[in-house]
């Protein structure tokens, strides 16, 4: 059992704090409620830029890693379609320096035109280093699209395209800021040996004073329910075959998105996932070939890709695929496999809630999607999914005119 005590702060932040004396180190975590979904679909990328700026210096301080590093702190962040996220560790003692720096840069960044430039310049270099220069990069480029033809899930974190990017004027990308890195767009975990009261004078010393911001409310395009299945076969440089099939499904608050994380375990957990014991393993078909979902907080996508072996067909490979997900969607699977699958999320979740860090990252989310108790009760959820309940959400996701399928062909 995780405890932590929740408060709000009169501007709207939204403050948790998790005691754990087992730790000399303090995480802190600031989720902002903003990712790539939230993008105009004329300036996409503009979420992961931020991830960059937001390291580029603040009003009060230029260099924000140096005065961390000072006192034995590490820092990070990540941007997904849903969030933002910034975290860092340091020792307790110097707890308050990690209020002054993430306060900060939510404050006022510099936006110094050398920082717009230099971030600017490091996100279309990692567009075209990892998407358009890689193997299978531009893979999810391809996707998403097929998949998606309404919601802005139809682009990924890194955007579109470097073009709108590199054409971002110094204006748009404060307008972004103002919207979005503001206390009430915000949920600030503070997890380790604390004081909560400290915590929750520090907060207000540090972050009381700052405008809450505009209120944002998200009004998103609903994807609409697909009714054919949808393809698209390239040609690159690559050196094999590979098929990329996406299907929609729920939400990360349904009811019913246990059973369909599930159905991905049962898939493909590891090296005794049913779609590796038989299509790699025993048919030989594929050299690797995995399933998962994305997780999103919208309706999400649930995948499988794999690589062909040499002198395996797009049509045998794709045979194979339907055969073993007609098996998920018509028999229920046993209790054994199904225990096994249940016990392998129950140690993942436990041993990602080992750090302290972890644990506030999760609180964080967890207060995002409604609830921060998830973090106490997330087992159970998977716990109480029957094995009719994986065949029924299998069934009404995996169906043919649900799929997109990307067919990335190696140029002969």
């Amino acid at each position: 059992m995780i405890s932590y005590e929740r408060f709000t702060l009169s501007n709207g932040l939204k403050l948790i704090v998790h005691q754990d004396s087992s730790t000399p180190l303090v995480a802190m975590n600031i989720l902002y409620n903003v990712g790539s979904r939230d993008e105009s679909p004329e300036r996409t990328g503009f979420a992961h830029l931020f991830e960059h700026l937001m390291f580029g210096g603040s009003v009060n301080i230029p260099k924000y890693d140096e005065p961390l590093q000072r006192v034995g702190g590490e820092n990070n962040a990540f941007t997904n379609n849903d969030i933002t996220n910034y975290y860092l560790t340091l020792p307790l003692v110097n707890l308050e320096t990690a209020f002054w720096l993430e306060s900060d840069r939510m404050l006022n960044l510099a936006f110094s035109k050398k920082s717009f430039d230099v971030q600017r310049n490091v996100v279309v270099e990692e567009f075209r280093q990892n998407y358009l220069n890689q193997p299978y990069g531009d893979a999810w480029l391809l996707l998403r699209p097929l998949a998606y033809k309404v919601h802005p899930y139809q682009w990924p974190t890194i955007g579109k395209e470097p073009a709108h990017i590199e054409q971002a004027s110094m204006e748009e990308v404060k307008a972004f800021y103002n919207k979005f890195y503001n206390p009430g767009n915000a949920i600030l975990v503070v997890a380790g040996n604390v004081d909560t009261q400290q915590i929750v004078e520090l907060s207000e010393k540090w972050f009381g004073s700052i405008h809450k911001g505009e209120d944002y409310v998200r009004n998103l395009p609903r994807e609409p329910v697909q009714t054919e299945a949808r393809s698209l076969t390239v040609e690159r440089k690559v050196p094999f075959d590979a098929i990329y099939k996406a299907w929609h499904m729920c939400s990360r608050n349904a009811p019913e998105f246990y059973a369909t994380d599930l159905i991905s375990d049962i898939l493909s957990a590891g090296q005794s996932g049913r779609l590796y014991q038989e299509l790699v393993k025993k048919k030989r078909l594929f050299s690797d070939i995995n399933a998962y979902i994305t997780g999103d907080i919208d309706d999400g996508l649930f995948v499988v890709t794999g690589k062909l072996m040499k002198g395996c067909s797009f049509e045998t490979a794709e045979a194979a695929i339907e055969e073993e997900l007609e098996k998920v969607r018509t028999e229920p699977a046993s209790d054994t496999e199904l225990t096994k699958v249940k016990n392998r999320m129950e140690s993942l979740m436990a041993f990602g809630e080992m750090r302290v860090l972890d644990k506030a990252m999760n609180l964080a989310y967890y207060e995002l999607l409604g609830n921060a108790d998830l973090i106490n009760t997330l087992i159970d959820q998977y716990q109480k999914v029957t094995a009719e309940e994986i065949r029924a959400q299998a069934a009404s996701i995996l169906r043919q005119e649900n799929s997109s399928t990307l067919y990335y062909k190696a140029e002969s």
